[in-house]
């Protein structure tokens, strides 16, 4: 696919190569960070803003802590378990400036969950935010956790806001179900620890491990992703250079409502914005959108990211579409695909674009995004990333022209260094230097990429393949509907057919305008036979639509004739 003519699309002065070596570390790029930005805000959570030089000295204590307090070693693996919250970038980064490998946990999960993922990761310690200790008492005995750092949301708020946040999560909202666990260490209290020791640096090389960073698990098992320092540093050096035509250091305030244990937010709002001295405002409960468009009101920002349903989620509330847009230069979309009519809309509400991009956990993980230079195209993750090649496969091992869709492969250094511990796992998704995706993607004659579904998710219709995003994209344009999802269920005539799952935005929304929308717009095979609305549609941590819930409910459900 190297005659596709990617680079035309690319902004002026972008290059086309990165260097991935540009840091040594991502503790490189950490104290690099400190050091140029001491002065200004780094991090703000409810009010609170440590500055960069601020945010720095915790993060030393902390490091300090792990290196003097503990029998921590370098390659240890270290899970962290809570929302967007201060200590999140405190314990993170000092995890990885003393060598250790951070395992991200979604506070969401159920006991089994971390069970399965803690010890899979062999993690010796864990920083857990209180209100999820008690499914950690349900686990603790049968995983290898040595070390239990617990945390109350205010911790980091200091004085008087400190002590009144944590009574009222506890004692107003009961928030934090009891629990009880074995010698404890506070967090405020390892950083006073901490801080009676001064960090020593250690050697921390590229090809080291930073972090275990496990898949969704959407479709299956959640597996850990070995992603390397160098990996990071790739990846945040690709997504800096691509948005240099737009941003300026040390001027740029970014709403991060995605968790930062999630690798988009990772990489893109976390790594990439301390790269350009950014102000990050991180949101704790995106949730609850009353709270978080008053706090999006106090801020001029101007860049924010999300996954489609949280963009949609903000257009349907009266009070986003007052906010102040005018110093917002790009909104990022990932995560899952963004649907044509919620990106026109964001451009209507806002007036800046809604800039569609593509990764997965195993690329670090950024691997396509549109052009920032008003060349993108509404409903594709536009062209590839510096130091990065795609190219497009048939099952029959062959590369597919224009507009012939086929399973995306890529290349590049952000490339995870395999599966933990699941060496056959790695050699299904890897080719040589190439990752399959497991997304089936077209190319147009100018480059642009555009995803059409996961190829596990097809659905097939008497011989035809049904996309579930092109179904999902095109009722969501209904003015009745508010969120969308498709699946294939069992048909005797012809081996599957179309079910839509339907979040309605107007209670008057029937079954009957659903299917004669559909018939409209899409062709007979692609149209649903079956309609059920419901309530809410089942997302993972970031918002994306869980189609795999979807479906395995409904087969427990239902039968099919």
């Amino acid at each position: 696919m190297k005659d596709y003519p990617w680079f035309k699309q690319y902004p002026e002065g972008i290059p086309h190569e990165i260097n991935p070596d540009c840091y040594s570390s991502l503790v490189d790029l950490l104290d690099t960070g400190f050091k140029k930005y001491a002065e200004l805000p780094a991090m703000e959570n409810m009010g609170k803003v440590l500055t960069y030089a601020e945010l720095e000295v915790q993060v030393n204590h902390m490091a300090s802590y792990f290196q003097h307090h503990t029998t921590l070693q370098k390659g240890d693996r270290i899970a962290i378990q809570m929302p967007n919250l201060l200590q999140y970038p405190v314990a993170m980064f000092a995890a990885l400036k003393a060598g250790l490998v951070v395992v991200n946990v979604n506070p969401l999960y159920t006991a089994s969950e971390m069970k399965h993922q803690i010890n899979d990761a062999g993690a010796k310690a864990i920083v857990i935010l209180e209100n999820f200790a008690s499914n950690l008492e349900k686990i603790l005995p049968e995983t290898k956790i040595e070390l239990i750092i617990t945390t109350e949301i205010g911790d980091l708020f200091g004085g008087l806001k400190k002590i009144i946040t944590n009574f009222v999560v506890k004692r107003i909202k009961k928030m934090v179900p009891s629990f009880s666990l074995p010698n404890v260490v506070h967090f405020n209290d390892a950083l006073k620890l901490g801080a009676t020791k001064t960090f020593e640096n250690i050697e921390i090389k590229g090809a080291d491990l930073a972090f275990l960073q496990y898949t969704g698990g959407t479709t299956g098992v959640s597996k850990g992703a070995m992603l390397t320092h160098r990996n990071l540093v790739a990846n945040l050096e690709q997504v800096s250079g691509w948005l240099e035509v737009l941003l300026k250091e040390g001027k740029e305030i970014v709403i991060t409502a995605l968790p930062l244990y999630h690798i988009f937010a990772l990489t893109s709002n976390c790594f990439t914005m301390f790269k350009y001295g950014a102000h990050n405002v991180l949101i704790t409960n995106p949730r609850d959108m009353p709270a978080f468009i008053k706090e999006m009101g106090k801020h001029q920002f101007t860049v924010i990211t999300g996954v489609n349903t949280l963009f949609n989620g903000l257009l349907n509330q009266e009070k986003f579409k007052s906010l102040d847009f005018s110093k917002l230069k790009v909104a990022i979309g990932g995560g899952m695909a963004v649907q044509k009519p919620v990106a026109e809309k964001w451009m209507k509400v806002t007036g800046s674009c809604l800039a569609e991009g593509y990764g997965l956990t195993e690329t670090s993980p950024v691997l396509t995004v549109n052009p920032l230079n008003g060349h993108h195209k509404l409903g594709t993750i536009g062209v590839p990333m510096p130091s990065t090649e795609i190219k497009l496969m048939n099952d029959d091992g062959n590369e597919v022209g224009f507009n012939e869709p086929g399973e995306l492969y890529a290349k590049g250094p952000q490339v995870m260094k395999g599966y933990w511990q699941k060496p056959d796992e790695t050699a299904n998704v890897m080719d040589g230097e190439w990752f399959k995706t497991g997304d089936i993607a077209m190319l147009d004659e100018d480059g642009f990429i555009k995803i059409v579904d996961r190829k596990k998710e097809m659905i097939l219709v008497s011989g035809f393949n049904v996309y579930p995003n092109e179904i999902e994209e095109t009722l969501a344009a209904h003015p009745k509907i508010l969120e969308v999802g498709a699946i294939g269920v069992p048909s005797k005539k012809s081996t599957e057919s179309v079910k839509v799952f339907i979040v309605k935005k107007d209670d008057s929304l029937t079954e009957e305008e659903v299917m004669t929308y559909a018939r409209e717009n899409l062709t007979a095979y692609k149209c649903p036979k079956h309609v059920e609305f419901c309530k809410e549609l089942p997302k993972s941590n970031v918002g994306k639509i869980l189609r795999r819930i979807l479906k395995e409910n409904d087969a427990k459900a239902n039968t099919y004739e």
